[in-house]
């Protein structure tokens, strides 16, 4: 199998070789993904390719910098004595003639000063240890990399500047903001999210799905949809996030949802990004049996050009569970792979939606390396990538966290470039809410991204 024609890096020079403190963060709470866990890894014996042994690096040990202890109390100077006055009682010496002989002048003894000891002398601390910089991605065809952007942030523009990004997905629905995506990258589409605070659709309960579609849609999607303001600078709007269906009927109700909320919008002239299922999803004993539930949404979707929303994650690396885990740092990827998280898409599209004739455009709107999918190798309370940077080091995918994990997002991206119904696929996250900052690219990492995105232009 041919793989990408992405060159590899030279891993003597990588960024990820230089060894970094692991960053901290805080934990995310779970919202559903745990739940495809059965179906998943009960698939993945079958499915997935036998792994490859990895040899375990020892990582170097770090050389850590003594500190210079400084003085806790000074040394006191003894006072100087001050020479005084005093009567000189010494016996009279006579000579022959009785007359005494005057005494020779006594001089009294100056005291000596004593020597005051020497102050300690300052030594300079060490230097901070250099940030590692960062061996230039060679050039290479355009880049499918997105964003998740949830809230303003400076860096976001500066890596728009770079005009490589094809999608952002946003939480942040102020007007400013959005406008002036478009201003610094006018190709960029934009797709909008409301934010998490809305409650999620219970299926199980969703005995109407038409009304209750025209219920969101008019109350809460087309306040914002529809405003003068932001219209402009909005291409598509997600619908549920992650939403879960845990049998036929539920995912009928879903389909049925997500059609008339499509065709509603498709009337004002919006398009939709249907589905936006979590890592895994949907899945049932049998692992895609479900999707033919959703075939009208699909429909509704190709009628009124509409795209399909999917999550893809794995842990502890982003090649877990596919046909590539456990090839080691470099494990290349070709169009015959696949995956039970991600990759996953392809078993979809391959076995499913390209049969149907619904093989509509594919956008991820969340991706990357997540530990909520649950049951994988290495800290298992780990969430976001910063979380499993010791693990990579450890385990030969890199010492620098930052570098290891774009060249993770590169493989993806490799992976995307050979599929021309993917339009793109969005980092989670940069510019992260609160309790997720164990995702964030904020930082070193998103100096790297900026670097490849500059060699990936369209042309």
């Amino acid at each position: 199998m041919a793989d990408s024609g992405q060159a590899p890096h030279d891993p003597a020079h990588d960024p990820a070789n230089q060894e970094q403190p692991v960053d901290g963060s805080i934990a995310k709470a779970p919202i559903n993904r745990r739940r495809f866990l059965g179906g998943v890894v009960s698939s993945a014996v079958a499915m997935v390719v036998a792994a490859c042994g990895r040899n375990r690096a020892t990582p170097t040990p770090t050389l850590r910098a003594t500190s210079t202890p400084t003085a806790g109390s000074r040394f006191s100077r003894l006072p100087t004595p001050t020479a005084t006055g005093y009567k000189r009682y010494l016996p009279s010496v006579h000579n022959e003639s009785g007359a005494p002989v005057a005494a020779a002048p006594v001089s009294p003894l100056e005291p000596t000063e004593t020597p005051t000891p020497a102050e300690p002398t300052a030594t300079s601390p060490p230097p901070p240890t250099p940030t590692p910089v960062a061996t230039p991605f060679p050039p290479g065809p355009p880049t499918k990399l997105g964003l998740v952007v949830m809230r303003n942030e400076p860096t976001i523009f500066d890596l728009l500047r770079t005009q490589s990004i094809p999608v952002v997905c946003t939480l942040e629905l102020d007007a400013n903001f959005l406008a002036q995506i478009k201003q610094v990258s006018p190709k960029t589409q934009v797709v909008a999210r409301l934010p998490d605070n809305i409650d999620q659709i219970k299926l199980s309960e969703l005995t109407d799905p038409v009304g209750a579609a025209r219920a969101y849609v008019e109350q809460r999607l087309l306040p914002y949809a529809e405003d003068p303001q932001r219209r402009p600078y909005i291409d598509a709007w997600q619908g549920y996030n992650e939403p879960v269906a845990g049998n036929a009927e539920e995912m009928r109700r879903l389909a049925d949802f997500e059609a008339e909320r499509v065709r509603l919008l498709a009337e004002r002239g919006i398009r939709s990004v249907i589905g936006n299922f979590g890592a895994g999803q949907p899945t049932s004993e049998l692992p895609f049996a479900l999707w033919e539930h959703f075939f009208p949404a699909l429909q509704a979707a190709k009628q009124y050009n509409g795209w399909l929303g999917l999550h893809e994650y794995s842990a502890p690396t982003i090649y877990n569970l596919s046909t590539r885990e456990n090839q080691g740092r470099y494990p290349g990827v070709s169009t015959g792979d696949t995956g039970w998280l991600t990759l996953r898409y392809r078993q979809v599209y391959n076995q499913i939606l390209k049969p149907a004739n619904l093989a509509i455009p594919l956008v991820f709107t969340e991706l990357g390396v997540d530990g909520l999918v649950g049951n994988h190798p290495g800290p298992p309370e780990a969430k976001g990538w910063r979380d499993f940077q010791e693990y990579w080091a450890q385990n030969g995918y890199g010492l620098w966290g930052p570098g290891a994990y774009i060249e993770q997002l590169v493989w993806f991206d490799n992976a995307m470039r050979q599929d021309e119904y993917v339009l793109s696929g969005c980092i989670y996250a940069l510019a992260a809410s609160a309790n997720w900052e164990s995702y964030d690219i904020l930082g070193p990492a998103a100096g790297v991204l900026e670097q490849y995105l500059r060699v990936h232009t369209p042309g």
